[in-house]
């Protein structure tokens, strides 16, 4: 039964909510993955540490490749046929955000789903100010998520710990940014990749 455990490829998904395009490649992923049979393993990191650690930016830090994205991001969500809102609220620090993701990953899986279905879709399809705490509770608590204790990961030192040791993993696997997409040892960057990403899967 080994065996065939090792066969099922797996497509692993770099993440931040504050980062657009990582938000379309969250669109696309799932059934990306289910129609090649592949297992769709989550990533939350600290697009900010990624920066940090490999003196990147933000393209919004380029004012005309800021405006030049938002243009793309808007055309790749019709291609898509998804929702997507420019946020106004944007950059957002999502420390917070990225460790209740992690510490709803450490506990429960299908708790893990809902939380970055309802944050992805209030960064970039509602737009909601997810820099804001009490935002942030009304959010979760609309998507029937329970606020308090999702809040409470955030606190916990060995969340914080988990989030910091994946974010330095995936630096020293090569990451600049994100979205980032592995499918073995082959990384994908760019939600535009994700051509690529379904070539590698077959």
């Amino acid at each position: 039964m080994s065996g065939d455990k090792e066969m099922v490829k797996t497509v692993e998904f770099y993440f931040d909510f504050g980062s657009p395009a990582s938000y379309l490649a969250w669109t696309q992923l799932p059934a990306i993955a289910a129609q090649s049979g592949a297992e769709l393993v989550y990533r939350p990191v600290l697009l900010g540490g990624i920066h940090k650690a490999t003196n990147n930016a933000s393209p919004a830090a380029i004012p005309a490749k800021g405006a030049w994205m938002q243009i793309d991001l808007a055309r790749f969500a019709r291609r898509y046929d998804v929702q997507y809102t420019h946020n106004p609220h944007f950059p957002i620090n999502t420390l917070m955000l990225m460790r209740a993701a992690t510490g709803a990953q450490m506990h429960d899986e299908q708790l893990f789903l809902r939380y970055v279905s309802t944050v992805f879709r209030a960064m970039w399809e509602q737009p909601r100010n997810m820099g804001d705490l009490p935002t942030v509770h009304a959010v979760l608590e609309g998507a029937d998520l329970d606020s308090a204790l999702l809040l409470q990961f955030a606190e916990d030192p060995a969340v914080k710990e988990r989030l910091k040791r994946e974010t330095e993993a995936a630096v020293a696997r090569g990451l600049f940014g994100a979205p980032t997409m592995f499918v073995g040892d082959e990384m994908f960057f760019g939600q535009d990749r994700l051509d690529f990403v379904k070539e590698a899967l077959q």
